[in-house]
């Protein structure tokens, strides 16, 4: 008896039909959806990315190094002599070839095809289209659609990165209960800085955060501890790796005075390169270096002087930076960066600290621009103006227009970029 042919819905429609936020999860779905594409794969060696700051960042950097460099003796890290957990069977590049590598990161700025990047290239809306329809094959219509927007789109990323050497997944917001979990042949966990971000999911405390998310750790590979602002994750993360049996690797804050002098150290080449980057994305670059020898691959830092990190502390002008950050954690880290004087273009997600956001950005701000975005989960404006009138910080509303003398600074969200960005009529200032 033949089988009713399956109608695929066009990618961009499919993924228009799925709500972006649940006020409930379902764990337990993207494993069987998983389960039905995981022999329909390969599996290559795979780093997981999580924490609160930092992710997109830090996987980018180590994506784009890890394509640019080279793997230094032709294998992967093994552990006591042996292979370590996932499919070794995922074919090797021979000594000292060039990568292919996949990086899977979100929220995107503009365009989807942001969040699926292969070998220096966002991915073609032909290749998701194609990826889409063999995936939608694959999975059914009904688990398909019962899967969430980020659910699917992981599973995609999997399948479009079947063909690369190494795979970057940045978690969502999670770790443990996150999608991207899910992938096997993981060889390497970044823990990038952990803070308090999305209590409603991950709990009310820093300790609590860090358990979610480094729950995500597979037992018998390695984690790679970026720098941390709060004692506790240090705590949990050694705890959890000891349980799993984990080499566990702590990078400690900061460049100390022989490094500074030492211009052969990579924490010199990396403040060397003169790209205006702030300390914190001197520090991801560092993370992602780090994480690199510890995959035995050689990565060259000149590498990194034609990167670019759009969203992150970005120049669209020279005198207007964007920055997705949202939360309190990200404003510290950005506050070390602005110069006194800036203007302020904000809005925020209502699950966010903004009042802390806003006292820790005050100092460096002549005024804040509210400019309104588009999303049910925006903070309610009004809600916004009290804060700035109970912190004595000067606003109005953004009208648009950018001034050659003032200094910007576009922060808040992904939506808050995409809002300004969208003002300015593209992704770039003239």
């Amino acid at each position: 008896m033949e089988r009713t042919p399956v109608t695929v819905p066009p990618f961009f429609a499919f993924l228009e039909s799925k709500p972006l936020y649940y006020k409930e999860i379902d764990h337990e779905r993207v494993h069987e959806a998983y389960a039905r594409l995981r022999d329909h794969i390969a599996h290559p060696p795979a780093v997981h990315i999580v924490g609160t700051n930092g992710k997109g960042s830090t996987g980018r950097m180590l994506a784009y190094l890890a394509w640019r460099g080279r793997m230094e003796d032709g294998r992967w890290k093994m552990e006591n002599g042996s292979p370590q957990s996932g499919d070794q069977n995922s074919p090797l590049p021979t000594p000292h070839s060039s990568l292919s590598v996949g990086h899977y990161t979100s929220p995107h700025v503009l365009r989807f095809n942001e969040r699926i990047w292969i070998d220096g290239e966002n991915v073609s809306d032909e290749a998701l289209e194609a990826g889409h329809r063999r995936l939608f094959g694959i999975l059914g219509a009904e688990m398909s659609e019962a899967l969430s927007y980020f659910e699917y789109t992981t599973l995609l990323a999997l399948l479009l990165f079947e063909r690369c050497d190494l795979i970057v997944l940045e978690a969502g917001l999670g770790g443990e209960f996150d999608a991207t979990n899910v992938v096997e042949n993981k060889r390497l966990t970044v823990v990038t800085p952990i803070g308090i971000d999305h209590q409603a999911f991950l709990g009310d405390s820093v300790e609590a955060i860090a358990e979610t998310k480094l729950r995500s750790i597979t037992p018998h590979t390695q984690v790679l501890l970026a720098p941390q602002p709060y004692a506790e994750v240090e705590n949990v993360a050694r705890k959890i790796a000891n349980e799993r049996h984990c080499e566990l690797y702590i990078m400690e804050k900061g460049v100390s005075e022989e490094t500074q002098t030492d211009t052969q150290n990579p924490k010199s080449k990396i403040q060397n390169l003169k790209k205006g980057w702030p300390e914190f994305l001197h520090q991801n670059a560092s993370v992602a270096l780090r994480a690199l020898e510890l995959l035995g691959i050689s990565g060259d830092v000149e590498a990194l002087k034609d990167l670019e990190l759009f969203g992150r502390f970005y120049p669209i002008a020279e005198n207007v930076r964007i920055d997705v950050g949202h939360n309190p954690l990200a404003a510290r880290a950005i506050a070390e960066a602005l110069e006194p004087g800036t203007v302020l273009i904000y809005n925020s997600l209502d699950d966010k600290d903004y009042r802390e956001v806003l006292r820790t950005l005050r100092p460096k701000l002549k005024r804040v621009e509210l400019i309104p975005i588009t999303t049910q989960r925006a903070a309610t404006l009004r809600e916004i103006e009290k804060v700035l009138e109970e912190l004595e910080i000067v606003w109005d509303y953004f009208n648009g227009q950018i001034f050659s003398h003032e200094r910007y600074l576009v922060f808040g969200s992904f939506y808050t970029v995409e809002a300004f960005l969208k003002s300015q009529n593209g992704d770039r200032l003239d």
